[in-house]
């Protein structure tokens, strides 16, 4: 220790802690290789305050072992800035936060850029102080803040994924939704909670997937002719290791956010993840993974990678930009090679040199290897997973080193970020895979085994909350299935019962068709010839001007161009029975949508059905009925004919998920429209308000995007709640059983 910086600052520093006094000198050591005089004053006031205001030794060394560096940063007044920021905190009920305020300084500083930065953190602690800080009233009193400490220690993780604006719209969330609920604001504030990781996927930085997963899901059928759902996976917080993309035989397993890196922005990154992903479907084929080590695996993994990428470069070339700029760049002579695994290090190195001809090895044997992955891939031939498992064998048997299996692995510049996990090339032997082996029945069971074969990934919406006034963020849960089909009979005997009102119907039916041609002229080629623009032609041509070639006119017919949704509540409540017809409301509503789906068929427009009930937000559920593909038929008429009652009704949800489908539709004029018989409810939500105001929101919603939402409701109390969720649009049925009458002729007065 210098003895002459010890003399210096003699006396100036005047802590009894003895922890305090026994690390001072290599602190003070510390400190002064970044602090001017003046700033070391400052530093070692802000540390002998802090021994004198009774919170233990722990801030002070805390306080001592960050603020060097920070002050370099942010440069002179840093150290006053936190001094007086900490003397503030001290002398409020929050004192207790003064340690994680400290102890995670160092981390969120290195997030942050200037000094005014730094302020603007302080005072978002601030105002979450006055947010979240309870007040006795009656007694003046004010208690500390419950979500402080944990929002304080998870500081770090926030700010590396948050913007600082990002953090202040996280934290007034939590503040305002938890105000009153101290228990709920500390799982919240740690980063326990759904509500809270979904705020956080809300203000990510970057591309979410959510944003593009329109366009990737048309480039994955337009140009892969891929069929394979997505799956999204997060990349958010108590993760040792972020997961991978993946292919499966199920499913494209693909990350919820990319942020910018190299230049590329996070929607090209999703665009270069896809295309090596549908490379592995087109070209790859299977390993079997119990003939190879581990290590061997990574290896052959690494020349398939580089099959995969090259393949791809040669049939689109403007891949290659993207391969190559987020392809890692690893150095030579990098990772230290003692005590350590230098493994992936070396993968990364031949992977780069596979795929970039500039990139310069420095290695003997991985320019053998590169001439022969090239000689495989010349002359535009694809080589095979199975010329990969011989480099890679070959490779790795040649250079593998005893550190390699070392616990302590080199990751740094390692991750290849828009490359899969390579599982859909490695196939695992499992017991029974012999074909002559017998599978033993270890039990046998009468529980029926639902199939899912027709069912969809879950999708996440957002729901209103009246009270904060801000959408909880992936709030509810769309779980969507083919509904299951019956006896398509039963509708035909329905229509049969009916078939008075649907001759009615037919007549009306035909003073809704389209009955008038329109003319288009101006035709180079067409049904006649157009005389008025011919004979203008003739004279242009005489006076020595060019004449017009559109001289015929074709007609077409004047058509009705509507896309039509018909959602259908199917909750418990519809098996009540009407104590007039006995049929319960569940059967009418049957009859209704067959008469309808009938009534729209014969019309030729565009239409949907589905029906929806809930059990909890965690579990809405949807179920295709007809899709707009489909004809109304046998088919359709045998779901119709399967529909049962049960559950809750959180309408919302399920209408934002319709509108998924209906506003992907090409038409002049699209209609949603919803039957239920009660107000939108369910069994975790205490508050009635909550999901009216909700479902009122969705309409909202839905109208901005050019969809007109319209209610029949077969509750008899609806005027005390439907005008505030659609305003004038809804039409209350009081005599349900005349709800199959009624119902078409709606529909037909919505679309004239």
């Amino acid at each position: 220790m210098n003895e002459a910086l010890l003399a210096k600052y003699e006396g100036k520093f005047t802590c009894k802690f003895p922890q305090a006094i026994e690390f001072y000198p290599e602190l003070l050591s510390h400190a002064d290789t970044y602090l001017s005089d003046e700033e070391m004053d400052t530093y070692l006031n802000g540390a002998n305050f802090l021994c004198s205001i009774g919170q233990g030794v722990d801030p002070v060394l805390a306080y001592m072992e960050v603020m060097p560096e920070i002050s370099a940063h942010f440069g002179a007044g840093t150290n006053k800035l936190i001094s007086d920021y900490a003397y503030q905190i001290a002398r409020s009920p929050n004192k207790k936060a003064l340690l994680p305020l400290l102890s995670t300084l160092s981390t969120v500083c290195r997030r942050i850029d200037t000094l005014e930065d730094l302020q603007t953190y302080l005072n978002l602690i601030n105002e979450c102080v006055e947010l979240t800080q309870t007040v006795i009233h009656g007694h003046h009193s004010i208690h500390e803040s419950p979500g402080l400490i944990p929002l304080l220690m998870n500081m770090p993780q926030l700010i590396s994924r948050l913007s600082l604006d990002g953090i202040r719209n996280f934290m007034v969330y939590g503040a305002k939704n938890y105000a009153s609920s101290p228990k709920e604001q500390v799982a919240y504030f740690a980063l326990e909670s759904h509500d809270s990781k979904a705020i956080i996927q809300r203000e990510r930085v970057g591309t979410t997937f959510k944003k593009v997963e329109r366009h990737l899901d048309m480039l994955k059928t337009s140009v892969w002719n891929c069929d394979l759902p997505f799956s999204v996976f997060s990349t958010d917080f108590d993760q040792i290791r972020e997961p991978e993309p993946y292919l499966d035989d199920q499913l494209l397993a693909v990350p919820d956010v990319y942020e910018n890196q190299n230049g590329i922005s996070g929607i090209n990154r999703y665009r270069a993840m896809l295309a090596h992903l549908m490379g592995h479907k087109r070209w790859s084929g299977k390993l079997m993974a119990d003939n190879y080590a581990p290590h061997m695996q990574l290896i052959v993994s690494i020349f398939e990678d580089a099959r995969i990428d090259t393949l791809l470069m040669r049939e689109y070339p403007g891949l290659k930009k993207l391969f190559l700029a987020l392809h890692p760049y690893p150095e030579k002579g990098r990772c230290p090679e003692e005590g350590i695994s230098c493994l992936r290090y070396r993968a990364t190195r031949l992977s780069r040199a596979l795929i970039d001809p500039d990139f310069d090895p420095e290695d003997p044997l991985m320019d053998t290897l590169r001439t022969e992955f090239n000689d495989i891939l010349k002359n535009e031939q694809e080589g095979s997973t199975t010329d990969m498992s011989d480099l890679g064998t070959k490779y790795y048997v040649r250079s593998r080193q005893k550190t390699d299996s070392l616990p302590d692995i080199y990751f740094d510049d390692t991750e290849v970020s828009y490359r899969d996990d390579n599982r859909c090339i490695w196939h695992h032997y499992e017991e029974y895979d012999e074909a002559d082996e017998i599978i033993p029945n270890e039990y046998e069971s009468d529980e029926k085994v639902v199939d899912t074969a027709d069912s969809l990934p879950p999708r996440y919406y957002d729901e209103w909350d009246y009270i904060s006034e801000t959408y909880r963020p992936d709030w509810a849960t769309v779980y969507e299935r083919l509904h299951p089909s019956g006896d398509a009979s039963v509708v035909d005997r329905l229509m049969d019962k009916h078939g008075a009102l649907a001759k009615r119907l037919k007549k009306m039916i035909e003073m809704l068709k389209p009955q008038n041609k329109k003319r288009i002229r101006f035709q180079e080629e067409g049904e006649e010839l157009d005389l008025d623009v011919a004979l203008r032609s003739i004279i242009d041509f005489k006076s020595g001007q060019i004449p017009d070639p559109r001289i015929n006119y074709s007609h077409t017919t004047d058509s009705r161009n509507i896309a039509v949704m018909l959602l259908v509540d199917t909750s418990e409540s519809l098996n009540q029975r009407n104590p007039e017809t006995g049929q319960t409301l569940l059967e009418l509503s049957q009859e209704a949508l067959a008469i309808t789906a009938w009534t729209v068929e014969q019309l030729g427009d565009k239409f949907a059905i589905a029906g929806f009930s809930s059990d909890t937000r965690h579990e809405v559920r949807y179920q295709h009925i007809k899709g707009y593909s489909e004809k109304y038929g046998d088919t359709v008429k045998a779901r119709i004919g399967a529909m049962k009652a049960s559950y809750s009704t959180r309408m919302g949800a399920a209408m934002r998920h319709a509108a998924h489908y209906l506003e992907g539709q090409e038409a002049e004029k699209k209609i949603m429209l919803i039957l239920t018989d009660g107000e939108p409810a369910d069994i975790d939500t205490k508050d009635p308000q909550m999901l009216i105001r909700d479902t009122h929101k969705a309409v909202e919603e839905l109208q901005s995007k050019g969809i007109y939402s319209y209610c029949i409701t077969l509750d008899p109390n609806a005027d005390e709640y439907v005008e505030d969720i659609f305003g004038s649009q809804y039409t209350v049925i009081d005599h349900v059983e005349k709800l199959p009458e009624q119902l078409p002729q709606v529909f037909m007065k919505l679309t004239h």
